[in-house]
């Protein structure tokens, strides 16, 4: 299974992900894989200034790539990346075919993928907001927090989502998680 955590930015990724270590349903294939490292931070800021997708394009390009890796190697792995858009997400799972879908009525792809599940960490902006004022050398700001809001196109039922609310503690959250993966890994496709 390929878990991404997915988010606007102060919902708890790199939280989430930290404690997301210690499941022993995950077996972890190789170091933590995130869709905005340091070394992108001045391309990031860059991004969020002008909102322009194509910045992201070759991000999530190299995040498909990555997750294509993992679901080849027959792994579990987890990943974090806001995945805000539909489309974004379409591109970590199918990569420029989503492009060329997205571009082409008569070209369509699933909107799902059955090993790959989204983890959706939600929660009303201005609980978000309180926890980015908070926090102290981050290089998102506060005040960028509405673009993401704006942009957010929340995942829908069909796109293999787990919902996540961010008012619980990461441990009651990670309970869910858990028993997501229990239920799943015990399912008959999985048997």
């Amino acid at each position: 299974m390929i878990y991404i955590i997915m988010g606007v930015a102060g919902c708890g990724k790199r939280t989430s992900y930290s404690l997301a270590r210690v499941l022993p349903l995950i077996s972890w294939a190789g170091p933590f894989t995130k869709g905005i490292t340091t070394t992108h931070r001045r391309t990031l800021r860059k991004c969020l200034v002008v909102k322009h997708s194509q910045i992201r394009l070759p991000w999530l390009l190299k995040l498909h790539e990555i997750i294509q890796r993992e679901r080849s190697s027959g792994c579990d792995a987890l990943v974090v990346c806001s995945a805000l858009k539909r489309l974004y997400r379409q591109i970590l799972l199918y990569g420029s075919k989503a492009l060329t879908a997205s571009s082409s009525p008569d070209q369509e792809v699933p909107s799902t993928s059955p090993d790959v599940f989204f983890l959706f960490l939600h929660g009303d902006y201005e609980l978000i907001y309180q926890r980015m004022v908070a926090r102290k050398g981050h290089y998102m700001k506060a005040d960028l927090l509405r673009s993401q809001f704006d942009i957010l196109e929340p995942p829908l039922d069909d796109e293999n989502v787990l919902s996540l609310d961010i008012r619980k503690s990461v441990a009651e959250m990670f309970v869910e998680v858990e028993k997501h993966i229990i239920s799943f890994k015990s399912s008959p496709a999985m048997l």
